[in-house]
């Protein structure tokens, strides 16, 4: 199908012009000032934005977690990504004690496959990896998984202890991999939490305060500084406040690979939220926890000296209701996450270019392009260009809207933004050169998706 874009604002990390693009068997074909070519789809993006498509490479879709499930699986939640102007999502596969890194592909393939609205690829969550396994994650970076999440949390589940993750770092730092690092002290933070409850503070507010921002530093400090050893580059998942700032902002002083990404959580919500009445604040339970308000603006700050290469979501959603609710007796037992996936694209809009925070480029940049080229997808994906992939958005700058749980397509019954109002909606997205929002509603298929086999890693600025 041939689809030519006319009469629209081309914007990109690095170009802002207007122009038409001519879209044929799934990509970008052609961009000219006027195309005159027979189609068979013609879209008017007079007086609109157009974008390339965002990439989140922080999803967790049907995530196992608490005893429950992630509510959003990968239909759900793909579909609700497209609503929002996110054409890619890079999810997480979980690999269980003594699983080999194959079967836990293996596992989320089954999940995923004939589902996705959207393109997709994995990052794979190391939690075992004795010397004499190291060469699966070399298997997996040939397979086109070459990304591999590591926690310092979550002790009995997750956490890895610095010698897995020195091997990790190493072997992929061999093989032109990169490691994801989920860095909070978790050793400290679960014996802070063990007080807490013997002296009966069990409510939802307790997660916040038995984490603290230097036990989220301390760990990132540690992890670039693994990194450093290993001679390997470092991509911290999810900072949330300033003291883990200013440990990444030495690091790229001193000229070393470290690379971090925040999440709408923590440039838009506060500490507040967890001393909302009842159990409220359960909703907000996700892991960094919402930090003091003051941390907004050095995030921000962050996102404009490049400190921070991009908004992800660590969209994990659980039910306030029957999920959230294990947790009403002891906020440890409350499963951590919350939803984002679809208003990611509006609020980063609206808090960053409608603020004059951040330039139209920038806002690209943050959304999908670093994304695309720090996990090897550039440029394929993350722009619009000759030979791209046609995943495009077509945005509406000024239009407004609510956020509201009512309105939403994840698959959650709470939204943490109820009530907002943001300027800046996604109107149209173009998946590979398939519409699949037209002027707001879902018109594709489920499971038109493709997995993405992603390149080695590639040093961005």
């Amino acid at each position: 199908m041939r689809t030519v874009i006319r009469n629209g604002r081309i914007v990109t990390a690095v170009d802002d012009y207007n122009a038409d693009i001519l879209i044929e068997e799934g990509k970008v074909s052609m961009i000219a000032k006027a195309i005159d070519a027979t189609t068979d789809r013609v879209i008017d993006a007079k007086g609109r934005l157009v974008i390339p498509g965002g990439i989140d490479p922080h999803t967790h879709m049907e995530l196992p977690f608490g005893g429950t499930f992630s509510s959003d699986n990968f239909e759900t939640g793909t579909r609700a990504a497209a609503h929002g102007g996110t054409t890619t999502i890079i999810d997480f596969a979980v690999q269980s004690k003594g699983m080999a890194l194959s079967e836990a592909l293996d596992k989320w393939f089954a999940k995923a496959e004939g589902r996705t609205s959207i393109d997709y690829g994995f990052h794979l969550i190391v939690t075992d990896m004795p010397d004499e396994r190291l060469p699966e994650m070399k298997e997996a970076i040939r397979q086109g998984v070459s990304s591999f999440k590591l926690f310092m949390a979550y002790p009995g589940v997750f956490l890895a202890d610095d010698a897995t993750i020195f091997r990790a770092m190493t072997t992929a730092a061999e093989a032109g991999g990169l490691i994801c690092m989920h860095a909070e002290n978790g050793i400290i933070i679960d014996e802070i939490v063990k007080r807490a409850l013997a002296q009966g503070k069990t409510a939802p507010k307790y997660h916040a305060l038995t984490r603290p921002t230097k036990a989220e530093a301390e760990g990132v400090h540690r992890a670039i500084a693994i990194a450093e050893i290993a001679g390997s580059p470092v991509y911290i998942v999810h900072l949330s406040c300033d003291d883990s700032l200013q440990e990444v902002i030495r690091a790229r002083d001193a000229g070393l690979p470290a690379y971090a990404e925040t999440c709408p959580q923590y440039l838009f919500l506060d500490y507040s939220v967890y001393e909302k009445p009842g159990f409220e604040g359960a909703k907000y339970v996700m892991t960094p926890p919402i930090r003091e308000k003051w941390n907004q603006d050095k995030l921000w700050r962050g996102l404009q000296m490049n400190d921070l290469q991009l908004v992800s979501t660590d969209h994990c959603p659980f039910c306030f209701k029957e999920q959230k609710e294990l947790g009403k007796d002891s906020f440890a037992k409350i499963p951590n996450g919350g939803p984002g996936v679809e208003d990611r694209m509006s609020l980063v809009f609206n808090g960053g270019v409608a603020s004059g925070k951040i330039s139209l480029n920038r806002f690209v940049e943050i959304t999908s392009t670093s994304a695309a080229k720090i996990f090897g997808l550039f440029p394929r994906k993350g722009t619009i260009a000759v030979g791209s992939d046609a995943d495009i958005v077509i945005f509406d700058p000024n239009e407004e809207r609510t956020i509201s749980a009512k309105t939403h397509h994840m698959n959650v019954d709470y939204s943490c933004y109820e009530g907002m109002k943001v300027r800046g909606v996604t109107k149209t997205v173009i998946s590979r050169g398939e519409v699949v929002i037209d002027e707001g509603k879902y018109v594709a298929k489920p499971g038109r998706g493709q997995f993405l086999k992603r390149g080695l890693f590639n040093s961005p600025r």
